[in-house]
């Protein structure tokens, strides 16, 4: 028997998508429903998503979308938002939930290519790889010498991650490679796992690479700021691919320039895609912009995943990937 539309109508669910995806994947959505593409050159701003949901029963979008309560009441027939995405603080998942709309993220598969971009940037930055090809390209490279651009050994060294969901601890399952110790910031009662936990105020002053991991909340906003800067280690190095307002990054920059650490790498920032004008000049900090799941395979995955979570609530299944309110 098949299986009744749930958006109470005969014709075929309408869904906007706010980004263009592979066209095997896209091809799956337009399948099943009807699909508005918006391909323009910057996102959109909320007033407009507002406008191009009106009559739409489902959302494909990305973490730049502002998907808040008024885009949410503008949109009356909207059944499901699915971002692709892993953090959703782009969406105000309680408004949603109020008006009986599932949203929906994409875990998982975005794990490995993050974990890997990670450590790229701690690498990056303990070796000072941003700094000598910057140098090389501008003709400033004078030839090898003993003393030479010295960077720092990850052998011995401990790795402390903010954050132990999946992208946490796959960071954390590399460490040993490198000959690091990963040690967790404990929650506010410890737990009894196999992770090796202590205080946030114990990782900052105890550990040489600190990772950030955690999810976007009030209560993570600006967690890196300057006391837990100057709590850290002169010879210590930080690193964000999470999101961007857990760190200060004003404080950052007044970290790095009175050399309070000795490097930072960040792939996310507060205000994307500005930077903060005090970090631009600085040689001991990595930029990189917003690469963590940046892999043909991963993105795929997460348009997939996406679609297929769109897919399921429009023809009356549950959700694959279900976001609840905290």
């Amino acid at each position: 028997m098949a299986t009744a539309n749930p958006t109470g109508t005969d014709s075929r669910p309408r869904v906007l998508l706010t980004r263009r995806i592979p066209a095997s994947v896209q091809s799956k959505l337009e399948a099943g429903c009807d699909v508005e593409l918006y391909d323009g050159p910057s996102p959109l701003t909320a007033d407009e998503l507002g406008r191009r949901l009106q009559g739409k029963h489902g959302l494909v979008c990305v973490l730049t979308d502002p998907v808040k309560a008024d885009v949410l009441g503008a949109a009356p027939d909207l059944k499901v938002v699915s971002n692709i995405a892993v953090g959703y603080d782009n969406i105000d998942v309680a408004a949603a939930e109020a008006r009986g709309i599932v949203v929906t993220n994409t875990p998982d598969v975005l794990t490995q290519a993050t974990a890997e971009l990670t450590w790229a940037l701690i690498l990056a930055v303990t070796r000072r790889l941003g700094e000598g090809e910057r140098l090389v390209r501008r003709g400033g490279w004078k030839g090898w010498a003993l003393d030479f651009m010295l960077g720092m050994e990850l052998g011995g060294k401990q790795l402390g991650l903010i954050g132990r969901g999946r992208i946490g601890r796959a960071v954390a399952a590399r460490a040993p490679a490198f000959g690091m110790k990963a040690v967790f910031a404990a929650r506010e009662s410890r737990s009894t796992t196999d992770l090796v936990e202590m205080s946030l105020d114990e990782l900052l002053v105890s550990s040489d690479v600190i990772s950030i991991h955690t999810p976007l909340t009030p209560s993570t906003k600006h967690l890196i700021d300057k006391r837990a800067l100057a709590r850290m280690k002169r010879s210590a190095y930080l690193v964000n691919t999470a999101r961007g307002p857990v760190v200060d990054e004003e404080a950052l920059a007044w970290a790095l320039k009175e050399h309070l650490i000795a490097g930072a790498a960040l792939d996310v920032y507060e205000r994307e895609p500005e930077v903060f004008a005090g970090l631009l000049d600085l040689e001991n900090v990595v930029l990189a912009p917003h690469l963590g799941s940046a892999t043909r395979e991963t993105r795929t995955a997460m348009a997939e995943l996406a679609v297929a979570n769109v897919l399921a609530v429009l023809h009356g299944r549950p959700a694959l990937t279900p976001v609840t309110p905290k």
